[in-house]
C-alpha cells in the first residue's frame, strides 16, 4: 500500500519548523551570572551585582532572605543586558520547619532595577516579566507552591490576595520546598517565547528538564536588568541561591552579540586606533632622526657577498680539518699505548715460563732426593760391615794376626771398591737425573744444582767416617803391638 507523501510531510514540518526556532549560538555572559564555591569577592560583595534589604552573601550561595518573619532581600545586575534572546539556569533551595512556607522567591527581567518593594522583595508596577516562585497559599485554594509567569508594562499592580493567579500567563503547580538536591529552573527567551522548565532535584541527573510553562508572542524590552528577590511574611524560610547563569541567544552569528558592537563602543574603537595611529607615525619619524639612512655605497655588493659566503665556507672546512687531526692524533697515541701493554705482557710471559722451567727442576730434584737417601743407607750399612770387620782382629789371638791381617786387608779392598762403586753409581745417577742447563734468568744467583750440592755432600761424609774409622784403626793397633 502506498503512503501518502502529504501524511510525510504533515509529519516533518513541524519538527523542521521547531529545528529552525532553537538558537544555534550560546554564549556564556559573565558579567550577568554568579556561581558557587567562591561567589563573593573578599570584600564580600558579588561582581557585578548590587544587593539590597535582607540579602546576605555568602562564599557558597546567596541568601536572599533568612528565616525571620517579615523580610525582604534583593539583587539586581549592576549593567544593562544588550542581548534580545538569553536564558537564565538558576539552582536555589527554599527550606522551611514548618508545613507551608512563606513568602515566595522571583526571578526579574525589567528595564529598571526594582531593588526593594513589596512584591517578594521587589519593587511594584514593574515594566518587564517576572517568574514568580510562590510558597504561601493567600486564597486557600489549595494552588501552591507554584510556579507563575507573570507580565507587566509598568501600570498594573500586582494581585496579592489571589497569588497573582488573574495576571498569570502561565503557571504550573509544584512542590519545590525542602528539595534533597538544590531546585534547578531554566527559563529562555528567544523569539518572543518564554519557556520555564523545572528539574525537581530529586534524581541527580543534570538535564532530566520538565516543561513547567510556556508563553508565545511575549514582547519584553529589549534590553533591560536581571534580578532575584524573596520576602517573608508571618511564615519564613531561608531562600537560597547557589547559582545564576545567564546565556545569550542567536539564531546566527550575524544575530549573536559577540558579533554586533554598539555604536558608542564602535566610535571609542575608532578613536583609539586613530590614535595609536599618529603615536606609531611620531615614533616612526623620531626613529629616522635618531638613526638616518646610510648610503647605498656601504651596503655589501653580490660579488662582496658570495665572497663571504666562500670564506665561511672555507673557514668550516678547517675546522672540520682541525678536528680530523685531532682525532687521528688520540688514535695514534692509543696506539702506541696498545703496543706498549703488549710489549710488557710479552715479557711477562717470557718471566712466567722460566719461573715455571725452574719450578720444574726443582719438582725432579726433590723426587730425586728419597733414591739417593735409600743409596747413602746402603753406604751406610757397608762402612759399618767394614768398621765390625776392623774391629775384629783385636780381639783375636795373637799368632793369628798375620793371617788375619792379611785376610783383613783384602775384605778392605773389597768393601772399599764396593763402596767406590757404590759412589760412582749414586753421583751418576744423581748427574743424570738432575741434569739440566744453568738458567738464564736474573734471579738465579748460582748454577751449583742440587745433585751436585748432594754428591759432594756424601763424598764429604763418607770420607770423613773412614778417615776417623783408619784413625781408630790405626790406635787400637798400635795398642796391641
Amino acid at each position: 500500500m502506498a503512503f501518502p507523501s502529504w501524511l510525510l510531510f504533515s509529519f516533518v514540518l513541524p519538527s523542521f519548523l521547531q529545528a529552525q526556532d532553537q538558537p544555534a549560538h550560546r554564549r556564556f555572559e559573565y558579567k550577568y551570572s554568579f556561581k558557587g564555591p567562591h561567589v563573593t569577592l573578599p570584600d564580600g560583595t558579588v561582581p557585578f551585582w548590587d544587593l539590597y534589604g535582607d540579602a546576605i552573601p555568602g562564599p557558597d550561595e546567596v541568601r536572599l532572605v533568612p528565616s525571620l518573619k517579615h523580610h525582604k532581600g534583593s539583587m539586581w545586575t549592576q549593567l544593562n543586558a544588550s542581548f534580545p534572546h538569553w536564558e537564565v539556569d538558576v539552582s536555589l533551595n527554599i527550606v522551611g520547619r514548618t508545613r507551608e512556607g512563606a513568602d515566595g522567591l522571583a526571578i526579574w527581567y525589567t528595564r529598571e532595577p526594582g531593588q526593594t518593594g513589596t512584591v517578594y522583595g521587589s519593587a511594584d508596577q514593574w515594566d518587564g516579566v517576572g517568574v514568580i516562585f510562590d510558597t504561601f497559599d493567600n486564597d486557600f485554594k489549595g494552588n501552591n507552591p507554584a510556579i507563575l509567569i507573570i507580565g507587566n508594562n509598568g501600570k498594573l499592580n500586582y494581585d496579592y490576595s489571589h497569588d497573582g493567579v488573574s495576571q498569570a500567563l502561565g503557571s504550573c503547580v509544584l512542590n519545590f520546598r525542602n528539595t534533597i538536591r538544590p531546585f534547578r529552573a531554566k527559563i529562555s527567551y528567544f523569539k518572543r517565547t518564554l519557556r520555564v522548565a523545572v528539574h525537581t532535584g530529586r534524581t541527580p541527573g543534570d538535564d532530566t528538564y520538565e516543561l513547567c510553562a510556556q508563553v508565545s508572542n511575549m514582547v519584553i524590552p529589549s534590553t533591560g536588568y536581571f534580578g532575584l528577590s524573596a520576602s517573608t511574611g508571618f511564615l519564613a524560610d531561608d531562600h537560597d541561591v547557589f547559582s545564576f547563569m545567564i546565556y545569550s541567544l542567536s539564531r546566527t552569528w550575524e544575530e549573536s552579540p559577540s558579533a554586533q558592537i554598539p555604536d558608542a563602543e564602535k566610535d571609542k574603537f575608532l578613536q583609539e586606533f586613530e590614535e595609536f595611529q599618529k603615536e606609531l607615525e611620531k615614533n616612526m619619524r623620531d626613529f629616522e632622526k635618531t638613526h638616518p639612512k646610510q648610503g647605498e655605497d656601504l651596503f655589501e655588493s653580490d660579488s662582496q657577498r658570495e665572497l663571504d659566503m666562500i670564506l665561511a665556507g672555507q673557514a668550516r672546512v678547517l675546522e672540520e680539518i682541525s678536528v680530523l687531526n685531532k682525532r687521528l692524533n688520540m688514535t695514534l697515541e692509543e696506539q702506541i699505548r696498545q703496543r706498549d701493554i703488549l710489549s710488557r705482557s710479552a715479557a711477562n710471559e717470557t718471566t712466567t715460563v722460566k719461573k715455571d722451567h725452574a719450578h720444574g727442576v726443582l719438582e725432579t730434584v726433590m723426587n730425586g732426593i728419597p733414591d739417593l737417601l735409600a743409596m747413602t743407607r746402603d753406604l751406610k750399612s757397608d762402612i759399618l760391615k767394614m768398621a765390625a770387620k776392623a774391629k775384629h782382629p783385636t780381639s783375636s789371638s795373637g799368632k793369628d794376626s798375620g793371617s788375619l791381617s792379611a785376610s783383613n786387608v783384602s775384605d778392605f779392598q773389597q768393601d772399599f771398591l764396593k763402596i767406590k762403586r757404590n759412589l760412582q753409581s749414586l753421583v751418576k745417577n744423581s748427574a743424570s737425573t738432575h741434569k739440566s742447563p744453568c738458567p738464564t734468568d736474573i734471579v738465579q744467583s748460582s748454577c751449583l744444582s742440587s745433585g751436585v750440592f748432594l754428591t759432594f755432600l756424601l763424598l764429604q761424609t763418607v770420607c770423613s767416617m773412614i778417615y776417623m774409622l783408619f784413625s781408630k784403626t790405626n790406635s787400637t793397633t798400635k795398642k796391641f803391638y
